[in-house]
């Protein structure tokens, strides 16, 4: 349970408003993997654009199941705290700890994404690995120490960098419709067979870009008016995130061949410099590296809140649940910044790439668990915060709750037979902390 010193702490921390809260979103799911979205899929033209309706349709659908479930309960942490209150502790504590993993797994892979954008600017840093490696990590202790501050700093900072970020996308997105060449869309194999095929690969592609809409729901403590705030948050942040990546995959693919888009590794960057010219690129560059600034920052807030409610509940070790003068769970973060850490420094031998690529296989079904957990709590009736009734879904929400479990099912067969056999174990490691946290 909450002790009156935490519940005091979270009185005198200042308050996440909607802007602020729709920045969390919008900063933690626009990270690095847009900005090579467009590469993945020039090879299928404009089925890429169906693909992206679909992944749009089932997160926006995942959007107002936790619109929904935040109207309900508004307690921190988001997914852990809903499938609690509907399925109870073990559940809960699955849907955590795979959670808490995917999320410092994925500052360990955000951080990585930062230091390659800045190959441009300094390659023999980049490109040794020692030196990449340290970059790395002092990229994700300088942010721990940002949120450490508390969550008013870390909020203004995630507003800024995302500001930042949507800049040089909107600037392509833009830009670039106004050099559009449709023979860029042609679509090689126009039959039946083909066509499906594509726009299932190329959902599940754009599905990732996605991942994260579910954050303003974590740090519910630290949100002015959480019922009204956060399920706003989350729909309005997934909708005009669903804009930018739609208009920036139209204006990159016409603007580049899909030979020459394939192969880029800096797909934004090449279409800033078809119509702007070296100095666009490099724009579009420094957004990049802006854009995992952002999202790292937002996901190391994340790493603290998410625990803190887990150890007021006392599924997770107490000391978790610790915090600083400034509000901020102190030893969550730095636990999470140390294990990090340990993932850069013991894997930087096998360059960044093939280190992105290593901790996002780690990191990706840990995180369309929860999806699938709460989409069922639409079914069952939900205990409110205290003082609020429990609550049962509607007919309509009934529906949503349907079609958002069948798209996170979906998502994660399209993950990969390799992405969900580690994905089971990461999980099934947990049981022992469970059983020594419940019998303590």
């Amino acid at each position: 349970m909450e002790t009156a010193a935490s519940q005091q702490l979270r009185t005198n921390t200042p308050s996440l408003g909607l802007w602020m809260a729709t920045a969390l979103v919008m900063g933690n799911m626009i990270g690095s993997g847009v900005f090579l979205l467009p590469a993945s899929l020039a090879p299928y033209g404009a089925i890429s654009l169906a693909g992206w309706v679909v992944s749009t349709a089932g997160s926006v659908l995942l959007a107002l199941v936790f619109a929904r479930l935040a109207t309900a309960n508004a307690a921190a942490g988001g997914p852990y705290a809903y499938t609690r209150a509907a399925f109870g502790d073990l559940a809960a504590f699955i849907v955590a700890w795979g959670y808490w993993i995917s999320v410092w797994s994925a500052n360990a892979a955000l951080s990585v994404a930062f230091v390659g954008y800045l190959d441009p600017f300094f390659p023999s840093l980049v490109r040794n690995h020692a030196a990449a490696a340290l970059l790395a990590i002092t990229a994700v202790w300088v942010l721990t120490l940002v949120n450490l501050r508390g969550v008013r700093v870390a909020g203004v900072v995630q507003t800024v960098t995302t500001v930042l970020k949507i800049l040089p996308l909107l600037l392509v997105g833009i830009g670039g419709l106004f050099f559009l060449n449709a023979a860029h869309f042609v679509v090689a194999d126009p039959s039946p067979g083909a066509i499906a095929h594509g726009v299932t690969a190329t959902a599940t592609l754009t599905l990732f870009a996605f991942l994260g809409l579910e954050c303003a729901t974590i740090p519910a403590a630290n949100i002015r008016n959480p019922e009204r705030t956060i399920p706003r948050a989350t729909v309005i942040g997934t909708l005009l995130a669903a804009v930018i990546y739609v208009l920036g995959t139209i204006a990159v693919m016409g603007a580049v061949s899909p030979a020459v888009l394939g192969q880029s590794t800096a797909p934004y960057a090449e279409a800033a410099r078809a119509f702007a010219g070296d100095r666009g690129a490099a724009i579009v560059s420094i957004g990049a590296a802006i854009s995992c600034v952002g999202a790292l920052n937002g996901w190391i807030l994340i790493v603290g809140q998410l625990p803190l409610a887990v150890a007021e509940d006392g599924l997770f070790p107490p000391i978790f649940g610790r915090m600083s003068s400034h509000g901020a769970p102190t030893f969550g973060l730095i636990i999470g910044a140390i294990l990090a850490t340990g993932m850069i420094a013991m894997n930087y031998t096998r360059g960044l790439v093939s280190l992105f690529t290593f901790v996002i296989l780690l990191s990706t079904l840990s995180t369309l668990i929860p999806y699938v957990f709460c989409s069922l709590a639409g079914f069952v009736r939900i205990a409110g915060t205290p003082g609020t009734p429990a609550t049962r879904g509607t007919p309509g929400t009934h529906i949503i709750s349907a079609l958002a479990f069948a798209y996170s099912l979906w998502a994660i067969g399209g993950a990969g037979a390799d992405v969900v056999y580690w994905g089971f174990l990461l999980l099934m490691s947990g049981l022992p902390v469970y059983v020594w946290v419940v019998r303590t």
